[in-house]
């Protein structure tokens, strides 16, 4: 299931993620995690369907937001659990470098739907990515993870059209060793 060596680096226009290790807890494999965010930048509002994911505030500032409730900021020392099925976002909320350290547990397929959609936005030099890499990543692990920023036609009906015009035209050869999504 985890076909990088930890630790693993990945990283777009503004944000640094290192994936540290997996530890195993309770019968549970917990991703270990560390980011470096620039300021005015994060990730956009997303859910783990199946996962928690936890934050602390080594140095900076970080806003975050539970979709429905008012954005809040955190600092140094401070800490956030995002519960499975909440649609969160979170961002450097300061004028300098944000640094957090936290987990995402289980771990399941974190590490490589983060790799593929990082490279994705490398790739087309956009936040919004490729959009065959997207929309195979996004479809496949449509039952793990969902971006709010992109309306239900387009997840629904664009998306798997353009999955199967990807596979007609051999786009996917890099996804061959992706793990199977979680049902």
């Amino acid at each position: 299931m985890y076909p990088y060596l930890l630790p693993h680096r990945i990283e777009n226009d503004g944000e640094v993620l290192i994936f540290e290790a997996i530890k195993e807890e309770n019968g549970e494999q917990k991703m270990l995690v560390r980011n470096h965010i620039k300021p005015r930048k994060g990730p956009p509002f997303h859910v783990h369907f199946k996962q928690e994911e936890f934050l602390q505030v080594k140095s900076g500032k970080m806003g975050y937001q539970i979709h429905g409730e008012a954005a809040q900021v955190i600092g140094e020392g401070e800490s956030i659990l995002f519960k499975r099925n909440e649609m969160h976002r979170f961002w450097n909320a300061g004028d300098g470098p944000l640094e957090c350290s936290g987990w995402v547990k289980p771990a399941n397929s974190l590490d490589y739907f983060l790799t593929g959609i990082y490279n994705s936005m490398n790739k087309a030099g956009d936040p919004k990515g490729d959009p065959f890499d997207s929309a195979y990543l996004l479809t496949r692990y449509q039952s793990e993870y969902d971006l709010l920023d992109i309306p239900p036609f387009v997840k629904k009906v664009i998306m798997p059209i353009t999955v199967i015009v990807g596979k007609l035209l051999g786009k996917y050869n890099h996804f061959q060793d992706a793990p199977e999504p979680l049902k």
